[in-house]
Parts: C-alpha cells; structure tokens; sequence
C-alpha cells in the first residue's frame, strides 16, 4: 500500500512539463511540497487548498483577458469567462446571504484599496484597529497607503482585558468623526461584536467597512456572528479559513454602493481580472457551501482551545486568556526562559519544522522585528485532519522546543517528532478528496 507521501507526492507533483523542460524550477517546488508535507503550518493566515483549487488555478483561463464585467466586457471571446465569474458570484451570494458581489480583486488589500477609492477622498479622515493591537496595515498604519493618503485614527484595546474596547472607540470616533470605520483585525483572538461597531459608526455618519479576511470561513462555517446587516460594506480574502486561492472580494447589500465599487475595482484600480483565479475562488465557495464544511470550521475552533489549555497548563501567558476564532496569541517571554523572544521563537520553531510568525502583542514593549509574542493558528493542521489530541501535542512540541531553543542536540529530536507526526496526515485531509 502507498504510503501518505507517495500518494500526495503523485497527486501534488505530476508536472511533466515543468519537470521536463524546467527541472530547476521543478526541485524548488519538489523542496517546498516536502517542506509543507513534512512540516506543521501554524501561520493563521496560512492553509492548504484542495487539488481541484489548484486544478482551476492552473488552467486555461489564464489565457484570457477580461476587462469589465460579466456581459460588458472591452474584448471579446469571454462569453465562457462570463460564466465563471458569474457562478463565483453567485456562490458568494449564497454563501454570505449578500445582495451584490465583486469577485474581482486580486487579494485583500487591493479590495480595501477599492473600498477607500470607492467612499473616501484623500485627506478624509478614516478609524481602523492599531496593528500593535491586532489590525491590518490597510486600517490606517502610517507606512501603507491607508495611512500616508488619509487622516488615520486607530482604536486598540483594554490595557486589563486586551480585548476591544467598545466605549473608547465610541469616544474616539465622537472627536474624530471619520468617514470609513474599519473593523476586523489580523491578530485578534476574540469575537468581534459588529453591532456594536454599526453603532458607533451610525452616531458619527461613517461607513463601517468590516474586513473579514480571517474571519471568513468561521462566519460561513457559524462559529462567529456574520457582518452582513451591520457593515455597509464587506471585504475578505478568499484564502485563509475560507481556504480558497489568493484573492479578494467585496460584498454589499446596497446597489448604490455597489456600483461604486464596481467602478472603483475597474477601471479605478485594476485592469483584466485574473480568471483562473476566479474559477478557483468558485470551486472554493462551492466546497464551503458544503456540510463538511461547518464540520471543518468548528474543527479549527476545538483545536484552538485546546492549544490555549495547554499552553496556559505549561505556564503560558496567551493574550486575552483564550480564543473564540481560528488563532491565538502567546507571550513567549512570559516562560522566563533565557534570550527567548519572538524573533528567536520564529527561528526556533522554524527549524524544527513548524511554522508560526513572530508577533507583537497589545502594549508590547519590545520591537515590532523582536516583539514578545508568535500568533499562531489552527486552518491548516485542521485542513489535514488534525484534532484536538494533535492539537495538544503540536504545543507541547513547541513548548519543548522553546526551552531547548540553544540545544541543537535536543531541537533535532524534536524535529524528528514534528516529521513524524505531519507525515501521519495529508496536506488536504483525504476524506474531502473522496468526495
């Protein structure tokens, strides 16, 4: 019988042009298939698509250019691309119980992009969560556009709680009367609470953009309350935990806004759409249209907990106290091990063949590049078929290796454990490929 590797390896690497006339090529991408095989993806951004995503991803509607929309476009021949797209959409729609859908952009922040081209001018003055408190850099950071070409003001959060605090963005958007209010985050453990946050927009005549990017496979799978009905506008990647392909997408309830986007995207901001990639957002949105899905979904969640329990078990301080999502946040120094931060968690991890990013956390006093905390997230392990047992052991690994992080001796047993244990499962659980 093949073992798992032979299996994914012949499923995952059947490229006989590449490997014919660009064998260079082909070994990069052979070292970074055994890399994620072998290997435990954490990064909560990070997540493996399915074979029929990739499929999509590498066919022929690449060589299409579609500028426009479906049934006025600027070239001809897209009477098929039409359908494409059209049937992304409309899986969105389902999906999200949303009115009106762009598919179009190619990954979040060109989405949000669009959004600011859309309602706002430069100079206005727009409200998004600090990105030391857990934000994106599209929320107003001073180095991103959103930052540079509009009057940024950032909420955080409770100094006791770490979570957001809903009275003092009140307060600030009371003095600072923004246009767009921006709510979602990148690092944020916790349930966002989007009534509230339409709230506060209605008192200031903003728009609230919720950016879901993370959130989004949880909120289609039920594990988090869904933005639609409280934000004006809704933009999301369609990767992470809707473990889709790299891209974007907006969505709305309103026409008039709508048509704004729709001009904002083309010809505002982009030129032809990339095809392929709409047919694999499609593809995609199918399969989380499916039941297994919101098993899938509240899969993530249980092993988030249960990495919060052990690691709170093994003398960890993780922000917030815990999780609701697909992701937390631990403070790595918080073990008083020597020389232990961030920087050094990342590095440490990495080499024992687990992947998580170092990350600041709410009030941090150490550097955004050596910061004291690593977030670290549950999609991908889940996507393989792990389970809160797996879970519980992915910690205690990480815990082993973070106190043996200067014995490299002791980091090669451990990294023997962590190839052990990744090869047990698939990079896409095959249960769905039986499908």
């Amino acid at each position: 019988m093949a073992s798992v590797y032979e299996e994914q390896k012949k499923l995952y690497l059947s490229y006989i042009q590449i490997t014919n006339k660009d064998p260079v090529l082909y070994e990069a991408i052979k070292k970074e298939f055994e890399r994620q095989f072998y290997g435990i993806e954490l990064i909560a951004s990070e997540n493996y698509v399915s074979p029929a995503v990739l499929e999509a991803l590498g066919s022929i509607l690449t060589n299409k250019y579609s500028e426009g929309y479906p049934k006025k476009r600027y070239y001809g021949g897209n009477q098929y691309i039409d359908e494409v797209e059209l049937l992304a959409i409309e899986r969105a729609k389902k999906l999200f119980q949303v009115e009106y859908v762009n598919v179009q952009p190619y990954s979040g922040s060109p989405a949000n992009h669009a959004v600011y081209f859309a309602l706002a001018n430069p100079g206005d003055t727009v409200m998004g969560m600090s990105l030391t408190a857990g934000g994106h850099l599209t929320h107003g950071y001073k180095v991103s556009f959103s930052g540079k070409y509009y009057k940024a003001v950032n909420y955080g959060v409770s100094k006791e709680t770490e979570m957001l605090d809903y009275d003092k963005i009140l307060e600030l958007a009371l003095q600072h009367k923004p246009r767009l209010i921006w709510v979602g985050a990148s690092a944020y453990p916790r349930v966002i609470d989007f009534a509230k946050m339409r709230e506060i927009a209605d008192k200031v005549g903003a728009y609230l953009i919720a950016d879901i990017a993370h959130i989004a496979g949880l909120i289609v799978g039920g594990q988090h309350p869904s933005p639609v009905g409280y934000a004006h506008v809704i933009t999301t990647t369609t990767h992470k935990t809707l473990r889709g392909p790299r891209g974007g997408m907006i969505m709305t309830n309103d026409k008039e806004l709508h048509e704004k986007i729709q001009k904002a995207v083309f010809p505002g901001l982009q030129g032809g759409p990339h095809d392929h990639v709409t047919a694999a957002k499609a593809v995609a949105f199918k399969e989380a249209l499916s039941p297994k899905f919101r098993d899938y979904i509240s899969q993530i969640v249980k092993n988030a907990k249960t990495m919060v329990r052990v690691f709170k078990e093994l003398g960890y301080r993780v922000i917030t106290g815990g999780s609701d999502n697909h992701l937390l946040l631990l403070d790595v120094t918080s073990k008083g091990v020597k020389d232990l931060a961030g920087k050094r968690a990342q590095e440490v991890l990495e080499y024992v063949g687990i992947s998580v990013n170092k990350n600041s956390i709410p009030f941090d006093t150490r550097k955004p590049w050596d910061p004291s905390g690593i977030r670290i997230g549950t999609p991908a392990i889940t996507t393989r078929g792990m389970k809160e047992e797996h879970a519980g052991q992915i910690a205690k690994l990480i815990d082993e290796a973070l106190r043996y992080h200067s014995d490299r001796e002791q980091l090669d047993k451990i990294a023997d454990k962590v190839r052990a244990l990744a090869s047990e499962f698939p990079l896409f659980d095959l249960a769905w490929l039986a499908e």
